[in-house]
């Protein structure tokens, strides 16, 4: 999903509460990550790789000018003959040092060595992140959790763009009043039609 259609997107969710949510939750990711210079770290379950999310958070760690976004992908089958992007496996986790960040997608039931592996991480001094289903005992050791519950309208996948478009932000917008539709419309082909800012 591109830029337009993330700014679409949060246009229709405008006054919902899953707008306000995501970029919470983008806001606990991106303050951990660049709080401790990087060290982002991304799993997701044995039946679940969060890969497309990996991809998203590269591309907003570039042109956010936030490198400390760009995590390693963490695979449940790495194997050492895959590239080294994605070649790191749940070994990783094992090494996880105090100050890195965590961040497990569980749309599904993690399994208990994933648990294991993120109760150990969490003792090691990292801060963990969890985006799923809401599983009890995967959000009992989080930092912070967002539940995507299969009852609503969105999905897992159109969350994750949400919180990757939020965690490459530099900065929260400002709380809007009422506005018409037409004002609203205006200001969306303003933000849309501006020039990127000068790189530094």
């Amino acid at each position: 999903m591109d830029a337009v259609r993330v700014a679409l997107l949060r246009e229709v969710l405008a006054g919902t509460e899953w707008l306000d949510t995501t970029r919470r939750f983008a806001g606990v990711l991106r303050g951990s990550v660049v709080s401790h210079g990087g060290g982002l770290l991304l799993v997701g379950t044995p039946g679940y790789e969060p890969w497309h999310l990996a991809a998203h958070l590269v591309d907003e760690a570039a042109w956010s000018g936030t490198p400390e976004l760009a995590p390693t992908l963490v695979r449940h089958d790495a194997r050492a003959s895959d590239p080294a992007h994605l070649a790191a496996g749940l070994g990783r986790i094992e090494a996880v040092r105090r100050g890195e960040t965590l961040l497990v997608v569980a749309p599904e039931d993690p399994g208990g060595p994933l648990l294991e592996r993120v109760h150990d991480a969490r003792r090691a001094g990292a801060t963990v992140l969890t985006l799923g289903r809401g599983d009890r005992d995967l959000v009992s050791m989080a930092h912070e959790s967002l539940a995507v519950p299969e009852s609503t309208d969105l999905d897992l996948d159109t969350v994750q763009h949400l919180i990757s478009a939020g965690a490459g932000e530099n900065a929260l917008p400002a709380p809007r009043g009422r506005r018409r539709l037409r004002d609203r419309l205006s200001g969306l082909a303003d933000r849309l039609t501006a020039p990127p800012p000068a790189p530094w």
